[in-house]
Parts: C-alpha cells; sequence; structure tokens
C-alpha cells in the first residue's frame, strides 16, 4: 500500500471532529469548576483572616475534591467530556497526580507512588516555576527594580 493510498484509508475511517462542541463542552465544564471553586473561597473568606488565607485554603480544597472525584472514577468521565476545561483547573492537575498515584501503587510508596506521580506532573511544576520565574524578572527589568 502506498503512503497516498493510505493517508486516503486514514481519512476515510477517521470519526468526524465536532470542533465547536467540544469548546463548548470545555467552557461548560471549565465555568462549573471555577464557579465551585468561587463558591468556596467565598464561603472560606468567611472563616479566614485574610484573602492570601482563603486563596490558599480554596485551593486546598479544590485539589482534595479533584483527588476524590479522580478517587470514584468520576472526574475521568468529567474530563472525557470536559477536555481542556477539566484539565487546566488545579483540580486537573489533582487529577493527574492522583491517578499516577494510584496506577503505581503495587510498586511500593517511594519508587512506585512517590517516583512515578512525578513524572507525569514534573513537568508542569518545571515549567510552571521557570516561567513565573521568567514574568518577575521582565516585570523587575521593566519596572526598574534592578
Amino acid at each position: 500500500m502506498k503512503p497516498q493510498e493510505y493517508q486516503q484509508l486514514v481519512k476515510e475511517n477517521q470519526p468526524p471532529r465536532h470542533v465547536w462542541k467540544n469548546v463548548l463542552l470545555a467552557f461548560l465544564v471549565g465555568g462549573a469548576i471555577c464557579l465551585v471553586g468561587q463558591a468556596v473561597l467565598e464561603f472560606v473568606s468567611g472563616v479566614e483572616r485574610t484573602t492570601d488565607e482563603a486563596a490558599a485554603v480554596t485551593l486546598a480544597i479544590m485539589i482534595l475534591i479533584g483527588s476524590i472525584l479522580t478517587g470514584l472514577g468520576i472526574y475521568d468521565e468529567i474530563a472525557e467530556q470536559g477536555g481542556a476545561g477539566a484539565a487546566v483547573p488545579i483540580t486537573g492537575f489533582s487529577n493527574t497526580i492522583t491517578a499516577a498515584a494510584m496506577e503505581f501503587r503495587r510498586e511500593g510508596f517511594i519508587l512506585g507512588m512517590g517516583a512515578k506521580m512525578f513524572v507525569i506532573a514534573g513537568p508542569v511544576l518545571v515549567y510552571g516555576i521557570l516561567s513565573g520565574f521568567v514574568v518577575a524578572l521582565i516585570k523587575a527589568v521593566v519596572l526598574g527594580h534592578f
């Protein structure tokens, strides 16, 4: 079979892409997660003294919610429908870490869960910290803090 014939065969048998449906679902799922996060923040703001403390507690609660939903198998269904809308918020990061921990728990706590959890999440942490540093450096140079 020639490469052109193979490409034609792939094109004919490929399922149709529903781009606008996927965009709408990602928007709705991401918005729903953010709505829950905002509700948690509003509740926690009444308990905590400062906005920074309330934000930290809110992040911890959203990570906990994402982990619990992953453990119950619910977050996978949400992510399947919501795509990037479920992957981008902090709950998506929590899902990644928890799913890796669940998958490799049989290999032990250190070399299984401990090591494999960050195989997937490690690049997110590295590039997140690196990009934060670069943005802070650019801001310092632009504002003349050096």
